[in-house]
């Protein structure tokens, strides 16, 4: 009786916990979800510009609309101010130069015994102190305006130098100036004549490099029509004086 009362007991709880054996075993038999495999870092995409992992970023200034742009806010300030600037050593260079073009081209031919004499020291001085190509230029073009026959036998020369340039705005800036400077004259025998020794002298120590050139450059175009017009002031004889490599040229 006793053995009977305990089987059914032991029925009762297996029928109780049965359902709970089967979920459990159901669940430990399903499989877990497969995680996603990363990609290796050589396929995964990107949005970058290819060109932007090889190359840094650059900020590329251009120098001619920097001076244009300065030239430009300055054009209307005073002689007093524009004097200030071009003597301040901290100011920026474009600025600097912007200030000085200004001045050339508002108040260089109004200036005149004392005051005259007082600006071309402070031009001379900022000349002999400044590295920036652009001021050079500015304060040459500047005082041969000034006083062409004063100043034209130093600085000509120089700017005829600075021709060859490897920036490309001071080369212009510097060819532009010297038609200013040839223009702004008589065709003087004695400056054709400082004009073309200058550019012989140049041309004579390139010569073997000239004889193969097909197509000149910018810079070569600018010192021939230079030639040409110290050519046409002092006579055809002076052809005679030049490295035969240029005649072609001419």
């Amino acid at each position: 009786m006793m053995n009977l009362k305990i089987k059914n007991i032991v029925f009762i709880f297996f029928l109780l916990f049965l359902p709970v054996l089967v979920s459990a075993q159901e669940a430990a038999e399903v499989p877990e979800p497969a995680q996603a495999e990363p990609q290796p870092a050589a396929i995964q995409e990107t949005s970058q510009d290819p060109a932007a992992l090889t190359e840094p970023s650059r900020l590329i200034f251009d120098d001619k609309m920097l001076l244009a742009g300065y030239a430009e806010n300055l054009k209307e300030e005073s002689k007093e101010t524009l004097l200030a600037m071009i003597q301040d050593d901290t100011l920026e260079d474009h600025k600097a130069a912007a200030a000085m073009r200004v001045f050339k081209d508002n108040f260089s031919q109004e200036v005149f015994s004392r005051e005259k004499s007082a600006i071309e020291r402070i031009l001379l001085r900022k000349l002999n102190r400044t590295d920036s190509i652009f001021m050079q230029i500015e304060i040459m073009h500047t005082l041969c305006r000034m006083d062409r026959y004063k100043y034209f036998a130093s600085m000509v020369p120089t700017l005829i130098q600075k021709l060859d340039h490897y920036n490309k705005t001071a080369n212009e800036m510097t060819y532009e100036g010297l038609n200013d400077i040839i223009q702004g004259g008589h065709n003087r025998a004695r400056e054709a004549r400082i004009v073309f020794n200058t550019l012989r002298k140049t041309l004579f120590l390139t010569r073997r490099r000239l004889a193969g050139i097909k197509e000149p450059s910018e810079a070569l175009k600018q010192k021939i029509k230079l030639l040409r017009w110290s050519i046409k002031v002092l006579g055809n004889q002076e052809l005679k004086k030049l490295p035969k490599e240029v005649i072609g040229l001419l």
